[in-house]
């Protein structure tokens, strides 16, 4: 039996995980809360096999810090990522956290049971790329690692002075980057760039 604990912060989410885990006789639902900073308590009693995890969380609380967490202190017990949002660096966090698995509520064409069978026989299961959007013009997947940076950082309300300090780059190298991106996505300025990739969800500021 394979003791699992779900956390995520939407309600209709959590009972659609747990009709799922209700399906499969090997899985057993230890708990189902909402807010990721709790669920590193139900590791401690030694109780969890496999976490079903949320990336953002009652309270603005982050599930792949939670994850990275719980990781250090409880490497045996395997998480799988579950989220419906297509923000483009949720996959690369979650390998960085050490996370197992990873699934799109939303998108792809995986069965979650079978990402969870897969997981616990040890596999890493991920998707090949975060799902693709239209942001303007451009195809997410047309913007550079760099670009992406940069527009990070403007989501997050940077100034051009902060970003070139945070990013350790020169004025001009910031200038050339954010005309590149205007010029893919055919905004006629910053503010409608930034509000249509809150909007898709495609950035989470500040998370």
């Amino acid at each position: 039996m394979v003791n699992v604990l779900i956390v995520d912060d939407q309600r209709t989410a959590r009972q659609m995980l747990e009709y799922t885990l209700s399906k499969d006789e090997k899985y057993s639902l230890v708990r189902s809360i909402e807010n990721a900073a709790l669920a590193q308590m139900y590791c401690t009693r030694g109780e969890v096999d496999l976490i079903l995890m949320d990336v953002y969380t009652a309270y603005r609380e982050s599930g792949l810090e939670a994850a990275a967490k719980i990781k250090e202190n409880y490497p045996g017990i395997k998480i799988i990522i579950v989220t419906s949002l297509p923000e483009h660096s949720f996959i690369e966090k979650a390998r960085l956290a050490g996370c197992e698995s990873f699934w799109y509520k939303d998108f792809g064409e995986d069965d979650l049971l079978s990402v969870m069978d897969r997981t616990m026989a040890g596999e890493f299961v991920y998707p090949p790329a975060p799902p693709v959007l239209q942001i303007g013009e451009a195809k997410s997947v047309e913007f550079t690692k760099r670009e992406l940076e940069v527009l990070k950082e403007k989501v997050n309300g940077c100034s051009n002075q902060e970003i070139c300090e945070r990013l350790r780059i020169k004025k001009s190298t910031l200038d050339y980057h954010m005309n590149n991106i205007l010029s893919k996505t055919g905004y006629p300025n910053t503010v409608r760039l930034a509000m249509d990739v809150v909007e898709q969800k495609f950035i989470i500021p500040d998370f």
